[in-house]
């Protein structure tokens, strides 16, 4: 953390990163001062001055400079001599309000004084605990200066100091009125409320009172400390001198050492969007820092009520007038968490605008009742702005679309959650208790002709596949975009050149066991590999992705959608613009007057609009069970390069083993090969590879089934988008940007880091959402 030149002769506040040997608090060092050493002796000077001035004897003002209070009060009381309120030889300045006087740091730091063994022993368990200096102040500030608590009354709201007997909880916060009795000890006059609050207060809130605070605040109790075990406390705003139950989804904060899990923040540091926004936090960032990493664990401990600065503010437990400039700064700090999309997001529904009037004081219209359009208009219409949403299509939901009518939920576009730690689509099921179904790990390959393949060859393919595209990833570093070359082109002559060097012959099994992969990559760039980029086919693997589990969603995404959606105004057979598929802004469906920048035509046409279809299928009995044993899916091994893609991976997507329910994908080069095909005779397709698969027994014809068609979909065109040969991954950022601050552009082909994905597509209206509210 970084300092101020004052805080450094009182606080050691280190960086992240190891412990350091740890120096004496300057102030405190046999070799500070020798009016702490001299046995009362004073300086001649001072003698002097003395002398001629009897007043000097009674008073002395604070020495900091800057500090305004002319005659300090000792707050600690600690010594029999206390100053009190009159003369010492030294006064210790905590902030412009609180000092302490030099008989009371006596009495705590001499060895042979009463309070020395108090001070040891706390100074043994900060150390212990914490990376800052242990000074005597750090100790006063940490210990010994009383509590601020304001009166709960909605007519007062009043600020009092506590006696120094009563310690402050989250729940004495929640209820203290004004004279109340606090452990049998009333705290206030018998006139409550119509009691002044004290001056002290009022100057709390001027932005100099911040700058000279000697130390930083460091919160109690915090609800971040579960989170936060594995760091030192006082580099993440908590005190090293003091466990709910969580979802193991929510892991809002990086861990030390941990790297590649999106959206998380590093609880020691500030992001550069909130040094932004709060630059004076900038050169000692421990306050925002509490505060930030406070509201953060609260909402991940509770998600499902909007989270409000009163309910933060009754968890900062910090002595001192800090706590008074720490509850006042809440405000700012959670209405910018909460436009960023940090807290309050989700299906939340909102009784009273989130944000104040300043950001929502607009009327949007967001075109589009996909993923990203919903989560763009219910964080605008929570926000408090007047929101309406134009949908073509007779539903919402875009390119998400559950089927029911096989007996169970099946989502013709997506239905799987690809890592679910931080997802929001985790989020929104723990607000509506939704369970998802984690999937297994185990996929039987089975060869046509009903073999299960080794899972020692499958492992041994997939390594000599993950190491071509590992050599891919080396070829790319020295090239620019004209250099590039279609993915699938690189990897058969890298494949080529490999069996070459190595004289490496692979069996027909293990051929076909590469193709099975190579047919998952494609599923997974939603085209074949001749038309995707060698140099940027995984641009988004540069960024964190979110790890955890992958799921599947039972219930489907729709009911997620129509949480977002409910109370909306949604005109939907209303046909504009602009949360759309890539595929209507590259076939010019939609016009742009002006037209759309040529920066940005460039980016649209440098991305691929991936397509791929399924099939589901509805049989009397669970013919599979026997083989599969209990897998969530089974993989196809395709006879030959020509049917690769063609029904490589069959999901079953009852986990209660009840339904007799499979899904299959279509993708790669099998796309066009059944475009013009009559579903039937998809379905014939279809059921010839399982009788294949299980030719030991007798497979039964479904009892009903359906074929997505989403090459054909008027206002999709496509499933998901990919970068082309020659493209870039910049393009998603180019397609995000803002045309003159009046049209925002949302979707997956929109987010550079979680592409291709509903996650993609809900943080990119949540991202356009905040954009908004601050423009």
């Amino acid at each position: 953390m970084y300092l101020t030149c004052d805080s450094l002769l009182d606080y050691s506040g280190n960086a992240p990163g190891a412990r350091r040997a740890k120096k004496r608090s300057s102030g405190e060092s046999p070799g500070d001062g020798q009016t702490l050493r001299s046995s009362g002796r004073k300086r001649k000077a001072t003698d002097t001055e003395e002398e001629d001035d009897q007043s000097e004897k009674k008073y002395r003002k604070c020495e900091k400079a800057g500090c305004s209070a002319m005659y300090p009060v000792c707050f600690a009381s600690a010594s029999e001599r206390c100053a009190k309120n009159g003369y010492t030889s030294r006064w210790y300045h905590l902030s412009c309000g609180e000092h302490f006087c030099n008989e009371c740091f006596d009495h705590y730091y001499r060895s042979h004084k009463d309070g020395y063994e108090i001070f040891a022993s706390w100074k043994k368990v900060w150390t212990s605990n914490g990376k800052s200096e242990p000074s005597l102040k750090a100790f006063m500030a940490d210990q010994q200066l009383p509590f601020w608590v304001q009166c709960t009354k909605p007519d007062c709201r009043k600020w009092r100091q506590l006696t120094k007997e009563i310690q402050l909880t989250a729940s004495l916060a929640a209820t203290y009125r004004c004279g109340m009795k606090v452990n049998n000890i009333k705290t206030e006059g018998p006139d409550q409320c119509s009691q002044p609050e004290d001056l002290r207060v009022a100057e709390v809130t001027d932005s100099w009172w911040h700058s000279m605070l000697i130390l930083p605040p460091l919160f109690k109790d915090s609800p971040a400390s579960p989170f936060l075990a594995a760091y030192y406390p006082d580099c993440v705003g908590m005190s090293p001198s003091g466990s709910p139950s969580l979802c193991p989804y929510f892991q809002p904060f990086y861990q030390p050492n941990e790297c590649g899990k999106a959206l998380c923040v590093r609880p020691d540091m500030m992001e550069l969007d909130e040094l932004y926004e709060f630059p004076e936090f900038s050169r000692d960032p421990t306050m925002y820092l509490a505060l930030r990493n406070l509201i953060l664990a609260s909402w991940h401990r509770n998600c499902e009520e909007v989270l409000t600065s009163q309910k933060c503010a009754l968890h900062i437990i910090v002595r001192g007038l800090v706590r008074v400039r720490c509850v006042q700064e809440m405000d700012r700090v959670l209405h910018f968490m909460t436009r960023k999309g940090l807290i309050n997001t989700g299906v939340l529904a909102v009784k009273q605008p989130l944000l104040p009037e300043r950001y929502c004081s607009k009327n949007i219209i967001v075109i589009g009742a996909g993923a990203s359009g919903l989560a763009a208009a219910r964080q605008l219409q929570n926000f408090g702005s007047k929101v309406l949403v134009l949908e073509a299509r007779d539903r919402i939901g875009g390119r998400v679309w559950d089927d029911t009518s096989l007996g169970l939920t099946v989502g013709r576009g997506a239905q799987i959650v690809n890592g679910c730690v931080n997802n929001p689509i985790s989020l929104m099921c723990e607000q509506m208790g939704i369970k998802m179904h984690k999937l297994g790990e185990r996929c039987e390959l089975i060869q046509e002709g009903g073999q299960t393949t080794d899972p020692a060859i499958d492992k041994r393919m997939d390594f000599h596949f993950n190491a071509i595209l590992d050599v891919v990833s080396e070829w790319r570093k020295d090239k620019s975009q004209s250099q590039d070359t279609p993915l699938g082109e690189k990897v058969q002559e890298l494949k080529k050149n490999f069996l070459q060097d190595s004289g490496i012959q692979f069996s027909e099994l293990e051929e076909k066991v590469l193709q099975f992969h190579l047919s998952n990559l494609e599923y997974a760039c939603g085209s074949t590999l001749d038309q995707v980029s060698a140099r940027s086919w995984d641009h988004n693997e540069f960024f964190a992705q979110f790890s955890g589990d992958h799921t599947l969603l039972t219930e489907g995404y729709s009911v997620l959608l129509h949480k977002l959606a409910d109370g909306l105004d949604i005109r939907t057979k209303t046909p504009v613009l602009v949360t759309v598929p890539l595929t209507l802004l590259q076939t010019n469906v939609i016009q742009f007057k002006p037209p759309l920048p040529e920066r940005k035509l460039k980016a649209i046409h440098s991305l691929g609009a991936g397509i791929i279809e399924k099939m589901a299928l509805q049989f009397p009995y669970r013919f599979w069970d026997k083989k599969i044993q209990g897998a969530d899916y089974f993989g196809h091994i395709p006879p030959g390069p020509e049917k690769r893609g063609m029904f490589s991976v069959f999901y079953d997507l009852d986990p209660q083993r009840k339904q007799a329910v499979l899904m299959s994908v279509i993708s790669g080069d099998a796309v066009p090969a059944v475009r013009d095909m009559e579903d039937k005779e998809v379905v014939n397709e279809c059921m010839k590879v399982l009788r294949e698969l299980f030719k030991e027994q007798e497979v039964p014809e479904p009892t009903n089934f359906f074929l997505t068609h989403w090459s054909k979909d008027t206002w999709s065109q496509m499933s998901y988008s990919f970068v082309k040969t020659g493209g870039s991954g910049e393009a998603y950022d180019i397609l995000a940007e803002d045309v003159q601050g009046k049209v925002f552009f949302a979707g997956e082909a929109t987010n550079r880091h979680f592409p291709q994905t509903v996650t993609g597509a809900y943080l990119s209206g949540v991202r356009e959402a905040s954009k908004m509210a601050a423009a």
